[in-house]
């Protein structure tokens, strides 16, 4: 099964199964030095951690990081850094009830076939969202990359969900506020909204998809490699491996196709000696290469395809249509979970395009 790496400098090797022992990722190229706590990796883990709202799976699993490797007395030592969190509260008997009937809008029918069934199918397994857990723990180290030697800050949130969409004033509206709530929307009012709709749509047997919005900001100018290693493109293929995720747009994003250019082009001006753009329609990213405007990037994720609602499938063994309600624990919405992996996959990128671009060192100086 290949697919598993992302990266060149930075480089990431995400492993395990939903329902197998554990799930996790080795790290290969992270600088020597740099100072990083189980604490702050733990952190982010907890914001992606199931089972904690009444608008996210049952499913309890504390997510608790081991680090097998690459980090010593808080520091990063420049060797492989692998880290795991362990699959505790698995429940795999509602899988063997329907191991005969692949699951409308899951891989269990396209991953049966490629592998002849060798896959494991529990709980998605390798195509499951709990995978995700590993792209939070590398990407709590990249944030910390990043943050340390360029002062580039990553932030996410709900944009919206079953059409209920916020109206962002500021990124210090989107730091204050965005956790403060079940759903990760920075506006309280809006999130409210959200949280009731998520839960009269489960009550219902159904679900709901949405959008997150991710932001880098303090970005330099020129991040990003030409033409196939451009910054949109490596940033695209990251997200697009998020499960869950239809549609991927920066800036003006599908909007651009209903502008003029004259409307469209982001003008340039003078900012005190900097030069910057008197809109950001092209959302940070000019020619495949960073601008020095804050990056925004939108995620389109799909209403969760497990749902509790009878739908059409085939019965695989009697070769027959057969109808299914699929059994287990599942997120109603999968939105709120998502927006610490959209931030912490967006980090991931970013520091393996400036490692790329040379504007990180390979050893981190020491801090006395």
């Amino acid at each position: 099964m290949t697919g598993n790496i992302l990266g060149e400098k930075f480089l990431v090797v995400s492993f395990g199964e939903s329902h197998g022992k554990g799930t996790g990722v080795v790290i290969d190229g992270c600088p020597a030095g740099l100072p990083i706590m189980e604490e702050e990796i733990q952190k982010e883990l907890d914001l992606r951690r199931p089972g904690t709202s009444p608008i996210t799976t049952m499913r309890s699993e504390a997510d608790r990081v081991d680090i097998l490797s690459g980090i010593h007395e808080g520091h990063t030592t420049g060797a492989p850094i692998c880290m795991m969190v362990y699959n505790k509260d698995v429940d795999s008997k509602p899988y063997d009830l329907i191991k005969d009937t692949p699951r409308p809008g899951h891989a269990d029918f396209t991953a049966g076939v490629k592998y002849g069934g060798f896959n494991d199918p529990r709980g998605g397994g390798r195509f499951s969202a709990r995978i995700t857990a590993g792209f939070v723990m590398s990407g709590a180290i990249a944030k910390k990359l990043l943050k340390t030697c360029l002062d580039v800050e990553v932030l996410a949130y709900t944009l919206e969900i079953g059409g209920l969409r916020a109206e962002i004033e500021s990124y210090d509206q989107v730091r204050e506020y965005r956790y403060s709530n079940e759903v990760r929307c920075p506006v309280s009012s809006v999130a409210e909204e959200m949280r009731e709709k998520i839960l009269k749509v489960r009550k219902e047997g159904d679900s709901l998809g949405g959008i997150v919005e991710g932001v880098a900001l303090n970005l330099p100018v020129g991040i990003g490699e030409p033409v196939f290693g451009s910054l949109d493109s490596e940033l695209s293929k990251a997200l697009f491996s998020i499960p869950a995720v239809k549609g991927v747009e920066f800036g003006s994003g599908f909007g651009a196709a209903r502008k003029t250019g004259s409307t469209n082009n982001d003008q340039f001006i003078l900012n005190g000696k900097k030069i910057a753009t008197s809109t950001n329609n092209s959302g940070g990213i000019l020619g495949g290469l960073s601008n020095g405007m804050p990056l925004v990037v939108r995620i389109s994720l799909k209403p969760t395809s497990s749902i509790a609602k009878k739908q059409r499938t085939i019965n695989l063994a009697e070769m027959k249509e057969t109808d299914l309600i699929v059994p287990g624990r599942h997120d109603p919405c999968v939105v709120p979970r998502a927006v610490p992996v959209v931030e912490n996959v967006i980090a991931i990128v970013l520091a393996d395009q400036c490692l790329r671009f040379g504007i990180i060192p390979t050893v981190i100086p020491r801090i006395d």
